[in-house]
């Protein structure tokens, strides 16, 4: 096979497996993804105790995402994922403090763009908002009697990419950043602390387009 007819031919192919994977708008993409959490945590501890460090445990879980295209290049993303926590303060004026456990449920919702100038890889990136519902709180106990967290609303930053495997299946590599605060109110409000958890998330995973 001549090297100019062999050339053509990949072009050719590579034209039409770039056109099969193309997205168009009404199109649907569901992905799941194994997500690490890492909270980029500070607060403001004042009452009983104070002090301004505190600890957030980082956490692996799944997440589900539904993207819908309005246009070939643009779609909105909701984001769905539970995620829990342990949670210490740090070098307070009573020393180190176990502040027990809670759950997280931040639902985001995100504005993308998606590029369409590379073949099967489909860059993407995207704004929003999240917010934020705290739930099954647990104190630790001792000193520390119950803990109360207010929900928190905030922005949303990300950029991902897909790599089509075919003009349906797809890999996912997606990185976010949120913006979370809560007021939190311990032994009914004896210790209270403004505290910023601002996590990353870093997921990868697979999706299907419909």
């Amino acid at each position: 096979m001549k090297l100019p007819y062999l050339l053509g031919l990949l072009l050719v192919t590579a034209i039409n497996t770039s056109s099969a994977c193309a997205t168009e708008a009404g199109d649907w993409v569901v992905r799941a993804r194994a997500v690490g959490v890492l909270p980029q945590e500070d607060a403001d501890i004042t009452g009983a105790v104070t002090g301004s460090s505190i600890d957030i445990e980082n956490s692996l879980v799944p997440e589900v995402d539904i993207s819908y295209f309005i246009t070939p290049n643009i779609a909105m993303e909701l984001v769905l994922a539970t995620t829990p926590h342990d949670v210490s303060a740090q070098n307070t004026s009573s020393g180190n403090l176990d502040l027990g456990n809670a759950w997280l449920l931040p639902p985001t919702l995100t504005a993308q763009y998606h590029f369409t100038d590379f073949g099967a890889w489909k860059p993407y990136v995207g704004a929003g908002a999240n917010y934020t519902i705290f739930y099954k709180e647990k104190a630790a106990g001792s000193s520390i009697a119950d803990i109360e967290y207010d929900n928190s609303f905030g922005p949303a930053l990300q950029v991902g990419m897909d790599y089509m495997i075919d003009e349906r299946w797809m890999l996912n590599i997606d990185i976010k950043k949120i913006w979370i605060n809560s007021d939190v109110k311990i032994n009914g409000g004896a210790v209270r602390a403004d505290v910023d958890i601002n996590p990353w998330l870093v997921g990868v995973g697979v999706g299907y387009r419909f």
